[in-house]
């Protein structure tokens, strides 16, 4: 097996600590909601693979993010996902801190899950835990639910993963060089760092404090993941006073993080860090529009290779191109993989993809019939049911000729998302059965790589510029499946029309997020649909052309956006600065 490490893969202190409020890293650990904790968990893998000394920081949700159904309309409801600790393989640690929240004392125990890399190197993840019999039963519920409860419930949480988070790493004997916050919701921590190295010597406020805010910057990464307001976490500073009382001054804590008279986490992250960076080339654009005056960079998002690869692909890799999940850029070698072997991997994909249908919704789909995938977290900007707008001119392209497998999970409190996926089913009962639709239900990481090795074509329709990476896609290129997508976050950078997939609309241009005109991107979807995609598919016996798409699929794309060439960035770019 190749070997290509950053670092050795023999036990080195982590002096890079990572803050996530969700980390995604297994099925069965249900302490991630979408895209976001995936993609942790996918980059602390890599860091793992690497040897990267690399701690994590995070909160353990003992209910799970939820179990959802869906009724026969469509209609989504959720359920708790209860769940063992230590069954799972987390070890609960000695040390005990505590954070101040309403004037109460709330005490945190941590548990140690060792993930362990590819090369053998162990990376500490550390999950915090209110969970105590010393805690009031309220305090004890706030690690219970992922972006459960209401304002004051995720501002108390924030406060436990970036202060009560630092304290915790202090208290187990880390000592960070860099503290890499994974979106706004760990910012407080800068407060924490701010706190140990004020420079006054009487450990009292007064109007002269000074802050080495130079020093915390100089320690401090901030990655931003979406332009959607939503994303960007606000609090009115009189529940922040509430909630928090003179823990800082409120003047200089003002000064950090206000944002129109109230706090922004996004705006406090950015004040007192060196390195900023969102996760694409368009995106780290609109974040600079967004938030002017500042430096922010662009670090493209990957997905963890090995995680991200069914098992039939990771047969035939294994054998055609020997090494290729600790050096995912082998995958430019791609052609030593016959065509006929490309196309039956994907076909037993397919087949199994489509016994899960059957099994779950008692719908017969074809492996002979063009299958389109869509899955991801439903809201609104998403525009699952772009494709349904003109259910007419779809018949018209592709009745008998196409299926859609749909899955995802909408926000609890999401009533627009909840209402994306009702849009959806109902859609299914217009097309007739002249065009299958099925919509899966309790989207998790397991059926995600079912439905992105067994799809034929991996659809995404974003309002641009909204989709700031988008790693679904990213995931499909690995199994050799062509995106077909509008021209927004990674897309942008791994689009080759006719070569790794197809574009849909026009090219990205915004840098707001007004309005577009949608126009554009539905002619254009069905257009492309028709004189594209369905020709090219059935277009002779032997799949050539297809499987040459399928083929720049992985060369094109899947030897690039990969957390192993993610991280070797962020080391490069970040973290020894």
């Amino acid at each position: 097996m190749a070997s290509n490490p950053i670092i050795s893969a023999k036990p080195n202190p982590p002096r890079i600590a990572y803050y996530s409020m969700e980390i995604g890293f297994r099925n069965d650990i249900p302490t991630y909601s979408g895209g976001l904790g995936v993609l942790a968990g996918d980059t602390l893998k890599s860091a793992a693979d690497l040897g990267v000394p690399v701690v994590a920081c995070s909160l353990l949700y003992n209910r799970g993010y939820f179990r959802q159904h869906l009724d026969m309309d469509g209609w989504q409801s959720e359920e708790p996902i209860y769940w063992d600790f230590a069954e799972k393989g987390f070890v609960l640690q000695d040390a005990r801190v505590k954070v101040n929240l309403e004037g109460r004392d709330v005490h945190l125990r941590a548990w140690r899950y060792n993930l362990q890399g590819e090369a053998g190197h162990v990376l500490p993840m550390i999950f915090l835990d209110s969970d105590v019999p010393e805690n009031h039963d309220w305090d004890r519920g706030l690690t219970y639910h992922l972006y459960g409860g209401d304002n004051r419930y995720r501002l108390k949480q924030e406060v436990i993963l970036g202060i009560g988070g630092t304290r915790m790493l202090a208290a187990l004997g880390f000592t960070p060089e860099k503290y890499h916050m994974n979106e706004g919701h760990a910012a407080f921590l800068v407060l924490e760092l701010l706190l140990k190295s004020k420079k006054n010597i009487e450990d009292v406020w007064d109007e002269n404090l000074v802050w080495d805010t130079q020093s915390v910057k100089e320690h401090c990464i901030f990655t931003t993941h979406t332009p959607v307001e939503a994303g960007h976490d606000r609090f009115p500073w009189d529940m922040v006073g509430e909630v928090m009382g003179d823990y800082f001054p409120m003047a200089d804590f003002k000064r950090f993080g206000d944002e129109h008279d109230q706090l922004n986490m996004s705006t406090l992250a950015l004040n007192l860090s060196d390195f900023q960076n969102g996760v694409a080339k368009k995106h780290g654009e609109v974040s600079r529009n967004m938030f002017p005056g500042y430096n922010i960079r662009s670090i493209t998002n990957g997905v963890h290779s090995r995680t991200w690869t069914h098992p039939h692909w990771e047969a035939v890799f294994d054998r055609y191109i020997p090494g290729w999940s600790l050096e995912p850029e082998l995958f430019v070698r791609v052609d030593n993989v016959p065509d006929a072997v490309v196309w039956e991997t994907h076909q037993t994909c397919k087949r199994e993809l489509l016994a899960e249908v059957q099994q779950h919704t008692g719908i017969s789909m074809s492996t002979d019939v063009l299958t389109l995938g869509f899955a991801r977290r439903a809201t609104p900007y998403k525009r699952a049911d772009l494709l349904f707008r003109d259910v007419k001119r779809l018949l018209e392209v592709a009745s008998g000729k196409l299926q859609i497998i749909y899955a995802g999970k909408a926000h609890p409190k999401d009533g627009a998302g909840k209402d994306n996926i009702h849009k959806i089913i109902e859609a299914a009962r217009a097309l007739g059965g002249e065009i299958p639709v099925v919509f899966l239900e309790n989207y998790d990481m397991d059926l995600a790589l079912k439905i992105i090795a067994g799809a034929d074509v991996w659809l995404n329709t974003p309002m641009r510029p909204r989709e700031a990476s988008g790693t679904s896609g990213m995931k499909a290129t690995h199994n050799g499946v062509p995106n077909f997508s509008v021209l927004d976050g990674w897309w942008i950078e791994g689009w080759v029309e006719d070569v790794t997939g197809w574009s849909i609309g026009p090219e990205a241009t915004e840098t707001n997020l007004d309005a577009v005109d949608e126009t554009l991107d539905l002619v254009d979807l069905y257009d492309k649909l028709e004189q594209k995609l369905l020709p090219t598919y059935y277009g002779g016996s032997d799949h050539a052309e297809w499987i040459k798409v399928m083929k720049g699929a992985i060369g094109k794309n899947a030897c690039y956006f990969n957390t192993h060439r993610m991280m070797r960035q962020y080391v490069t770019e970040a973290y020894i600065q």
